[in-house]
């Protein structure tokens, strides 16, 4: 009993301090005015009530905003007396889902100032799937942002979007976030990192074998003293690489590993990988934004969901 108690005054405690996260984020206060643009907009039932509940949800390993929605109507009650409908909440979510977006950037801004002495990243991306192998070429969910690509470590046919994710070597654990963005399935990873690499000065990026190029590299170094580091690709007719070629590129896998390692516990907490439940533009940028949001809590501020 007393064991439960503690546990129940946590959770309270998370709730709270989620909120104040949240609410005194100055990003998200000017984006929720700018986006009512009325005086006279004062519910009940506010915006920010609204993202705690979500990330909150998502904290617990709720999959789905019906779930979350009626966790919050009988455990939650007491903190949000006037929480509405499941259809009203999942329109609000989606009216605010840039807002998640605006959270998880100032949360690795925050990221960025603690590991301002790192110069060593590592760069991958992962599947979102909004509809897996049967129905990829059927789906039409969110057609400005999905379509269908295929990923070849998971050997998986879907439709859907990518994350892409650069994060911090952090030696022992997981690498932290440093910025993350999304495009659509179908779009070559270096072709789509070629923008984003143009920020990085003075670092060490480690990717996988489709980031390999050469010119790409020999202008990092020169302009921006970055160096993108990838296994060695076997020439064209070429059988197995030589012998100081295979050390190197296990040397680059080893580095790169924890980033799989984080794609696995991200997919573990907030399920970000499974989007099969979304039926619009809106609701899938709530998913995945909402998600990363939720997990960016969890490893920068040491939520105990």
């Amino acid at each position: 009993m007393r064991e439960s108690f503690f546990v129940f005054v946590e959770h309270e405690e998370n709730l709270i301090r989620l909120y104040l996260c949240i609410s005194e984020n100055k990003a998200i206060k000017n984006y929720l005015v700018a986006l009512r643009q009325s005086n006279n907009f004062s519910p009940g039932f506010t915006d920010e009530e609204a993202m705690t509940i979500y990330l909150y949800g998502i904290m617990h390993q709720l999959g789905t905003v019906k779930a979350i929605h009626k966790h919050a109507r009988w455990y939650l009650k007491s903190w949000f007396p006037r929480l509405p409908s499941y259809q009203a909440f999942n329109n609000r979510l989606n009216l605010v889902c840039q807002a998640f977006g605006l959270l998880s950037s100032e949360i690795m801004q925050q990221a960025s100032v603690r590991f301002d002495s790192c110069n060593e990243n590592v760069l991958d991306s992962m599947p979102i799937v909004v509809a897996g192998r049967v129905r990829s070429g059927t789906a039409r969910v969110a057609p400005g942002v999905c379509n269908k690509g295929y990923c070849a470590s998971k050997r998986l046919y879907y439709y859907g979007l990518k994350l892409h994710l650069c994060g911090f070597v952090n030696p022992g654990t997981m690498p932290m976030p440093e910025v993350c963005w999304f495009s659509s399935a179908e779009e070559n990873d270096l072709t789509n990192a070629r923008p984003w690499l143009e920020r990085f000065y003075n670092r060490k990026i480690y990717a996988d074998k489709i980031y390999c190029d050469a010119p790409l590299n020999e202008r990092l170094i020169k302009e921006q003293n970055t160096t993108l580091i990838t296994p060695v690709k076997k020439k064209i007719g070429q059988l197995e690489l030589d012998a100081a070629d295979r050390l190197f590129s296990t040397a680059v896998s080893r580095i790169r590993q924890p980033i799989e390692s984080l794609f696995n516990w991200l997919n573990e907490k907030t399920f970000i990988q499974n989007a099969t439940k979304v039926r619009s533009e809106k609701g899938l940028w709530t998913h995945v934004w909402g998600r990363m949001a939720a997990a960016l809590c969890i490893l920068a501020f040491e939520f105990n969901p």
